[in-house]
């Protein structure tokens, strides 16, 4: 307390400077309309300026909540697109509410760690089996790609085999003419912009620039566009050509996936583990 009143005392000359000051200001505004009009139009744009770049902060720390508003509603509009892409065009067929009868639902899901510079490519999302999550679903991306397959999960979290891992294959077609392959990552160059489709027969005429597609088979939905051919060998004295594709998906950017929720995966390999391979 002593050592405020030494504190006061000593820079008391400042201090009444400031009340006077404060009090003048006051006199003035009080008794005369034309600067009292110009102080309030001052401090009204002072005010306005600090609200509008509290406001734009705010916006700022809310993107994160609006974009998982957002992934989760684009998951209930891709989940209706592929429910569309799926039917089977041979037969009559009324579309109704298909919540309760669809094959696909996407989860939107966050990605919270990714990789893109290992042989194996590991991503962790933060959805889990509470989300209904399990092993061996598929992931996409929100735009265009395949994204790889959920390996591990638990209540609030799960794992993804990224598709630039050297476990995952995935079933594609070429969209012009569905001929099968095998899409794998690596051979030799470990490209995250590129991969690589395997077991498309020699005689097959494929082009530059041709687009790659998912076949339907691996829990994936059919259709899903994958990349564009960007290279071909031809093997010789071998039956099948490699193609090198140029991935829709970027990795290196990758910040929402949706996880695939089929409905009639467990009685498709339930059925395919009975049914013995033919000799």
């Amino acid at each position: 307390m002593r050592n405020l009143w030494l504190f006061i005392s000593k820079y008391n000359a400042f201090f009444f400077f400031i009340i006077f000051f404060a009090v003048g200001i006051v006199l003035t505004l009080k008794n005369n309309a034309y600067q009292r009009s110009i102080a309030l139009n001052s401090t009204n744009e002072v005010v306005g300026s600090a609200y509008e770049r509290l406001n734009v902060l705010k916006r700022y720390l809310n993107l994160g909540q609006v974009n998982d508003s957002l992934a989760q509603e684009n998951a209930k509009l891709r989940t209706e697109l592929i429910a569309l892409k799926n039917i089977d065009s041979s037969k009559t067929t009324k579309v109704k509410d298909s919540a309760n009868n669809e094959q696909y639902t996407l989860v939107a899901a966050k990605v919270i760690k990714n990789s893109i510079t290992s042989r194996n490519n590991i991503i962790t999302i933060n959805r889990g089996s509470l989300s209904g999550i399990e092993k061996d679903m598929a992931v996409i991306s929100p735009n265009k790609g395949v994204v790889g397959f959920i390996q591990d999960v638990s209540p609030s979290f799960a794992t993804i085999r990224s598709l630039l891992h050297k476990g995952t294959s995935i079933s594609v077609t070429l969209k012009k003419n569905n001929v099968f392959g095998s899409l794998v990552w690596g051979d030799g160059n470990f490209d995250f912009r590129k991969a690589y489709v395997k077991e498309i027969p020699n005689h097959i005429k494929v082009n530059l620039r041709d687009t790659i597609i998912t076949s339907g088979a691996g829990d994936f939905p059919r259709g899903i566009e994958v990349g564009r051919i960007s290279k071909t060998r031809v093997a010789s004295g071998d039956s099948f050509m490699p193609l090198e594709i140029e991935l829709f998906n970027d990795f290196s950017t990758l910040q929402y996936v949706y996880v695939v929720k089929d409905r009639l995966a467990k009685e498709q390999k339930n059925l395919e583990s009975n049914t013995p391979n033919e000799q």
